[in-house]
């Protein structure tokens, strides 16, 4: 098995995703880390977002094969999710109030020998790809319709005449944070933020080895900047057909001079010029 992974840091201060690679255990996994709306900053100056991002990561690449099989990778999230919320609780920050809380999107991988067992929240993906040559997106971007809602806004506010970033975030922000409010609801997404019901959004389970060649985790920042009313989202066999094609780290470098010629979000609206991106490809 031959692992490539890839992190860069967007615009952000702090790099606010996260890597898992715990080869002995043979898991792996992207983590996409929030920052709160309502400013943080830790000891060191973290962001919320990156402390999320590193409790999740750093949980899943120190566990041992003590800490079972059949579900190990929901235990592991599980695990994670608590010490979130008591780190939360610890810096002063109430979980009930969900645009103050620190966010984690996942996806994670266990390789089994007959089969590969898989856990995702939010907007962290999986492709799968087959000898035949053929893609498979496993996973689904739970976050897409809260996305499409905001990026109608941000467009909207591009319409009426605004032109920097910063004006068409505080335009949006109503939006935004009602997008926060519906964090692991019936009608938004699930994500790790602290909540015990997390585990009731999560999306996990189990597909066969059987002719599967390569896997790609990635976080959100590896998609594609649309113009207005056409949805990023609907890009993911793109992006994983491109990577195959270009590699990590030649279309990583060819999707940041697309986001660096639009540097105000106005012919691509998206909230930031570049987000953080990570990716791990996996040849089995």
């Amino acid at each position: 098995m031959e692992l490539t992974s890839v992190s860069v840091k967007g615009v952000s201060p702090w790099n606010e995703d996260a890597i898992i690679r715990n080869e002995d255990l043979r898991l792996f996994g992207v983590i996409d880390g929030a920052t709160s709306l309502v400013p943080y900053k830790g000891p060191g100056g973290e962001s919320g977002g990156y402390l999320a991002a590193q409790l999740v990561a750093r949980t899943c690449n120190e566990a041992t094969a003590a800490e079972g099989n059949s579900d190990m990778l929901m235990s592991l999230l599980s695990r994670a999710n608590t010490a979130l919320r008591a780190a939360m609780v610890d810096a002063g920050i109430s979980p009930e109030k969900k645009e103050a809380v620190w966010n984690a999107c996942a996806a994670l991988v266990r390789v089994q020998p007959k089969w590969i067992d898989f856990a995702q929240l939010g907007d962290c993906m999986l492709a799968v790809y087959y000898t035949d040559g053929s893609i498979r997106i496993v996973t689904n971007d739970q976050l897409a319709h809260v996305d499409d809602r905001t990026k109608a806004v941000w467009a909207q506010g591009v319409a009426e005449g605004l032109t920097t970033r910063e004006a068409l975030w505080e335009y949006s922000k109503p939006v935004i944070i009602a997008g926060r409010e519906v964090a692991n609801t019936l009608g938004g997404y699930g994500v790790i933020n602290g909540d015990p019901a997390f585990g009731d959004y999560a999306e996990f389970g189990r597909i066969s080895r059987t002719n599967v060649k390569s896997l790609l985790l990635f976080t959100d920042g590896l998609y594609i900047p649309k113009p207005p009313g056409e949805p990023d989202k609907d890009s993911t066999v793109e992006i994983a057909s491109l990577v195959r094609e270009m590699g990590l780290p030649r279309y990583i470098e060819w999707l940041t001079e697309l986001e660096e010629s639009d540097p105000d979000c106005t012919r691509f609206p998206r909230v930031k010029k570049s987000d953080d991106k990570t990716a791990l490809w996996i040849d089995l």
